[in-house]
């Protein structure tokens, strides 16, 4: 690396010359791509950022001038130039760099991030503030991928910049629209036109000119804006919704072209009000296997940086992930009932419904990022007869929250939600953690709540959504390897709202909800050997919650252990709190295990678990704590909750 290495803030990149800052360009995807070949993280987007990165911390008073990213996947560049560096080979490892932009870690980081469709609100925002401190010299920058303008949020945030009196700057980076093949010369030289300096001098003059005069009001500034666009359309024979919105709208032009981006960046930089730069790059630029394949190297995961060998790890002897039990058993049963098709918002590699496209491309459907869309989407599917399951990560699905009532609940309408990712997911981190959706969900009338204890169970229960129920209904399981090596069962359909007992115990019972009851079941095991007989319950669905289980445990038991990989606030431990208020058991006592009421940080799911108290070891540990006297436990006096947040 030539330059890289000298590069500690924005403020050494102001000091090179422009071909200087070409070789930063390929230092960092040198950088990127030997840091990610052993460190996993995303990889194609931030490699087609380069250049849009280091142009913008070049001509930008940063931090001072706000950038806001959106979802943070194409921020890497980001991070190794502001200061960040040195600790990039801790990125989302525990107690390391966020994956994601996070305002703790860093000044540069100027708005938190990690779903996506949010930066043109929050730039909005920050716009509008610094108009109205009269921070003149303040510039904010939204940089939106074309995959999140697919997200409400994005067009809603569109839609009011146009009426509050802001200098925001959009950049829109495609790597995946489709341009029509006439732009051509014609294009080139309307860009190059309508960012120049003295076009924009002379067209500010103007308009000036009619105000003095009282021949244009600024009430009729839009309709000459419009108008301008409409020419603009004519002649190019090309139409974007951006000048529909009354935004100034410049491009497309090529996000890889570093001497261009800084031309135009610079020539529209000082330009007043709402503005939009669409930008084309190629996802993985730079490095062959990546462009090749965007998708699957989105986050590759391991590989061999000389090949391009991805490390893919096939064990077809060991358990299968969740998401692949779910997407290989919505084939099967979408092979047998016409009626069933899938909806997923921009997830079908992550939630594996890719089998269901490949196999049946006709009954599987990719909204976009549109969570709340494909809700009321599959809302409107299932008021005419069909059958969607609706697969959408749990922490995603927060933002469909008011479909999922409105929509779905109090029409009573038969849609399977499927919450994929849900508990603690890893490097990912706080902003994609599936920790709530137990507690945010139970309060919803009409709904059925389940969770699989192993991929038996997940099979049985998508088998009972579509044969066992008549309204909606949410299956929630967890990223990663499953328990089972044979799991291709023959389903069944179960009895809702039924739990089961799994052990017998004779001091105590633990009520278990979801996969993390096998973790329980473990500790079960090994703190029977130090005496403590405890029965083990897999309670199946929070709602309905099996009453008849719970008269039977609390009749029988002094104490009662709950466990769930969600929040403790709200979920499985609240729920059986209030059955034992509301049935008078003031003799039995109640220990909750989960998450705690607090953000949790990034790091492995076994390093995450074993922080907040759900592996195997603090489970027993807590147990003991809760079953032995004070003198007989091993637990400290206190546990430490070190790195819970971000």
């Amino acid at each position: 690396m030539k330059y890289l290495q000298e590069i500690n803030s924005p403020d050494d990149l102001k000091k090179l010359k422009i071909e200087q800052l070409e070789e930063v360009c390929e230092d960092l995807r040198e950088f990127i791509i030997d840091h990610l070949s052993h460190n996993p993280g995303h990889f194609g987007s931030s490699l087609g950022t380069v250049e849009l990165t280091v142009a913008l911390h070049y001509l930008y008073n940063t931090p001072y001038d706000r950038l806001v990213w959106d979802v943070g996947h194409q921020a890497y560049s980001h991070k190794i130039l502001t200061g960040r560096r040195d600790l990039f080979h801790t990125n989302r490892k525990l107690g390391g760099l966020s994956g994601f932009i996070n305002p703790a870690e860093s000044e540069y980081d100027t708005f938190s991030v990690g779903h996506a469709s949010t930066s043109i609100s929050a730039a909005l925002g920050m716009a509008v503030a610094a108009s109205l401190r009269k921070e003149d010299d303040r510039h904010v920058v939204a940089v939106i991928g074309d995959g999140s303008m697919t997200g409400g949020l994005a067009y809603e945030g569109l839609n009011n910049a146009c009426s509050q009196p802001n200098n925001l700057l959009i950049i829109l980076n495609d790597n995946n629209m489709s341009i029509d093949n006439n732009v051509g010369g014609l294009q080139d030289y309307l860009v190059k036109l309508t960012t120049s300096s003295k076009y924009n001098k002379m067209r500010h003059d103007v308009y000036q000119g009619f105000r003095r005069r009282n021949l244009i009001s600024e009430r009729d500034k839009n309709r000459v804006l419009r108008f301008s666009n409409s020419i603009k359309s004519l002649i190019t024979k090309e139409q974007n919704l951006f000048e529909g919105f009354n935004i100034r709208y410049f491009g497309p032009v090529d996000g890889h072209d570093l001497p261009g981006l800084i031309r135009i960046l610079s020539n529209i930089k000082e330009m007043k009000g709402p503005k939009l730069l669409h930008i084309k790059t190629v996802k993985g630029k730079g490095y062959e296997p990546a462009e090749r394949s965007a998708t699957e190297w989105h986050a590759p995961g391991l590989f061999n940086k000389e090949t391009g060998e991805r490390k893919v790890k096939k064990c077809l002897n060991q358990p299968q992930a969740y998401q692949d039990v779910f997407g290989h058993t919505l084939v099967e049963m979408a092979k047998e009932n016409s009626s069933i098709v899938g909806v997923t918002p921009a997830m079908p590699t992550g939630c594996s419904m890719i089998y269901l496209m490949k196999e049946m491309p006709e009954r599987a459907f990719d909204v976009g990022i549109a969570e709340a869309h494909a809700v009321t989407y599959s809302a409107g599917m299932a008021k005419e007869g069909m059958i969607p399951f609706c697969n959408i990560y749990s922490s995603f699905m927060q933002r469909a929250y008011d479909q999922v009532i409105h929509d779905v609940a109090l029409q009573k309408l038969k849609v399977i939600m499927c919450l994929d990712r849900a508990g603690l997911v890893g490097p990912d981190g706080p902003t994609h953690h599936g920790a709530f959706d137990l507690a945010y969900m139970r309060p919803i009338p009409n709904l059925v709540i389940s969770a699989p204890y192993n991929e038996h169970e997940l099979r049985n229960l998508m088998h009972t959504a579509v044969y066992g129920n008549d309204g909606p209904f949410v299956i929630r399981y967890p990223r990663g390897q499953g328990q089972l090596a044979d799991w291709q069962n023959k389903p069944e359909i179960l009895p809702i709202g039924k739990g089961r007992k799994l052990t017998e115990g004779t001091d105590g019972a633990l009520l278990s909800i979801g996969a993390i009851g096998n973790n329980g079941a473990k500790a079960i095991e090994m703190v029977g050997e130090k005496g403590i007989s405890l029965a083990h319950y897999d309670m199946v669905f929070l709602k309905p919650i099996d009453q008849e289980l719970l008269h039977e445990a609390a009749s029988r038991y002094p104490l009662l252990i709950t466990l769930e990989n969600g929040t403790v606030n709200g979920g499985l431990g609240s729920a059986v709190s209030e059955f034992l208020s509301d049935h008078n058991y003031t003799n039995v006592r109640l220990l909750r295990i989960g998450i705690p009421d607090t953000f949790i940080t990034h790091g492995s799911i076994s390093e995450l678990q074993q922080i907040v108290g759900i592996d195997v070891e603090g489970i027993l540990r807590q147990i003991e704590s809760f079953c032995l006297p004070a003198s007989d436990s091993h637990i400290p006096a206190e546990r430490g909750h070190r790195h819970l947040v971000d």
